[in-house]
């Protein structure tokens, strides 16, 4: 198994190009309330896991009858479900991670979910997508593809980040910083289908909003 997606229980907005994204051979999984917008996708997901808040017991035992895997957990723990959703993909090794409906709704949540981001071991690929704005965070380098015109936005995450080059972009950066409590790298432009953004030091978020 290469390939997990995670249905959060935030907002998705466009389930339909959500779904486009789908494979076959995908291992879904729901975050508690995320099995909603799992639905809205028009897919049952393998395993459910949460402290099943979110959801009624109606939902839980159709999601169970339709072969899903329940992972409960207690209402008191340290964890959110989408942290707890993310853990599991990682014990089944998957190499690439899609969190969906991850963004909107409360803020404390998003950033949360934002944060997850940058605890995922070195060699697995996670991102927050859900088909219309993907979200990235890297340390060295990102690969964009797109269209022209789609939005790119770069937003330090933390700290200073330096040595920011990219290609691609309509304004550029050649080896500049970024620094935290600026909005220089916000709001920039694909001038074509693919660019390019490396760094030397500190930690990125990419947001790509498609257009």
């Amino acid at each position: 198994m290469t390939r997990a997606i995670i249905f959060a229980n935030g907002i998705l907005s466009d389930p339909a190009s959500a779904k486009l994204m789908l494979r076959s051979d995908d291992y879904i999984i729901a975050a508690d309330g995320g099995l909603r917008n799992a639905y809205a996708a028009g897919i049952t997901p393998h395993t459910l896991v949460g402290d099943f808040d979110s959801i009624s017991p109606s939902e839980l035992v159709e999601a169970e009858n339709a072969g899903a895997q329940l992972l409960r957990y207690p209402p008191e723990k340290d964890e959110t479900d989408l942290e707890l959703a993310i853990r599991h993909a990682l014990e089944k090794k998957a190499s690439e991670i899609i969190v969906m409906g991850a963004q909107g709704g409360r803020l404390d949540q998003t950033l949360g979910n934002l944060a997850l981001l940058a605890d995922v071991p070195a060699g697995v690929n996670i991102r927050l997508d859900d088909g219309h704005e993907e979200v990235h965070l890297f340390r060295n380098s990102i690969v964009i593809t797109g269209k022209p015109g789609d939005v790119v936005s770069l937003i330090p995450w933390g700290t200073e980040v330096m040595g920011v080059v990219t290609e691609g972009l309509r304004y550029p950066l050649k080896g500049e910083t970024l620094h935290p409590q600026k909005t220089r790298g916000i709001s920039n432009e694909l001038l074509k289908q693919q660019a390019f953004v490396s760094l030397t030091q500190g930690t990125l978020i990419m947001i790509h909003t498609r257009e």
